[in-house]
């Protein structure tokens, strides 16, 4: 039920989180991770500033690894997301 549903993307740990995915991943698109966060509560964002909780950094990241470093904001490579994607 929609009920169950909101109920589990509230308690996963990507629920209410702001995630900006960059570089290429291996095991999936970027639009399938996109989702896959969404799904799970969380919301993306196009461009990472001091509000991004988490950066999803693939091979061959670029400006917005850069930048997501230079403020402070946690970066997660594939392996990493893939495995907190499926703690909830």
């Amino acid at each position: 039920t929609i009920e169950e549903m909101t109920e589990m993307t509230t308690d996963h740990p990507f629920s209410g989180k702001t995630f900006v995915v960059t570089g290429t991943l291996a095991n999936m698109s970027r639009d399938e991770a996109k989702d896959a966060i969404r799904a799970c509560g969380g919301n993306i964002a196009s461009s990472v500033s001091k509000k991004t909780d988490f950066v999803i950094a693939g091979v061959s990241p670029g400006s917005k690894y850069e930048k997501a470093q230079t403020l402070g904001v946690s970066i997660l490579d594939e392996q990493a997301f893939t495995r907190d994607l499926n703690r909830g």
